[in-house]
Formats: C-alpha cells, sequence, structure tokens
C-alpha cells in the first residue's frame, strides 16, 4: 500500500508498516519491526530502476533527499545511478586494494615501532624496488 506524503523527522518513527513516498521518487519501505529503508525510484531509458539509499536507522531525511538529488540530477543527465556508484566503487577498490597502497599504510603504521634504517624506509625500500614494479 503506498501513501505519499511529505514525512517529518518525528513521524518516521511512528509510522506502520508500508511504502511511503516522499515525493520525487524518495521512498521509505517501512517495515513492521520498526526497521526501513530509503528507496530512490526512477524510470531511466524506458526502464523502472530503484536504488538503494541505506536504512532508515542510518541515513537521516535529509540525508536520503540530499542523495535523492543527486540521483535525480545524474538521470536527468542520462546516467544510471546504480551503474555509477557500481563503477566508483569498483574503481575505489582497485585503487585502495593495491599492494602499493596497503604496504605504504602498513609502513606508515609501523613507522613509530621501528627502529634505526628501517624507520627511514628500509623496511619498504626492497618493496618499491622488488615486489611493486612487477605485481604492483
Amino acid at each position: 500500500m503506498a501513501k505519499s506524503n511529505e514525512f517529518t523527522v518525528a513521524e518516521l518513527k511512528s509510522l506502520p508498516s508500508g511504502k511511503y513516498c516522499d515525493g520525487q521518487g524518495l521512498w521509505l519501505h517501512k517495515r513492521a519491526d520498526g526497521g526501513g529503508q530509503w528507496v530512490f525510484r526512477f524510470c531511466l531509458w524506458g526502464r523502472q530502476r530503484e536504488m538503494g539509499l541505506g536504512s532508515l536507522k542510518t541515513v537521516s531525511l535529509a540525508d536520503a533527499r540530499r542523495k535523492t538529488d543527486m540521483a535525480r540530477k545524474q538521470v536527468h543527465e542520462g546516467i544510471d545511478p546504480v551503474k555509477e556508484r557500481r563503477l566508483q566503487r569498483q574503481q575505489a577498490n582497485a585503487r585502495d586494494g593495491r599492494l602499493e597502497a596497503l604496504a605504504t599504510a602498513t609502513f606508515e603504521a609501523q613507522k613509530p615501532s621501528l627502529k634505526g634504517a628501517n624507520a627511514n624506509g628500509a623496511w619498504l625500500g626492497p618493496l618499491r624496488v622488488h615486489v611493486l614494479p612487477k605485481i604492483g
């Protein structure tokens, strides 16, 4: 059962289970256990899509509206926000999951406990010369 209204923050917790539209594609799917999920519904290239924005407990109404506004702008520009978010996550995982980033972060975290030449980079030097050029 879908209902359309403008929520206030105080009303969110007292809503019964169901689907509620806040306008312009922002929906709250409220569960019987009190939890809920923010969803942005949109149509792009003749295809109906839904994009999860987060749970009711972790994403405020204001944040859900902000995320909806950004996604709506992408749809207006012909960009699928679901695919765009997936692409950004893949790029971040590829960049952050690289051995070089992990080795540098580990060295910086352990630097205070290293003694002598290792504190100046002797620990990271062999990795930079021999390992990182080959496997990144």
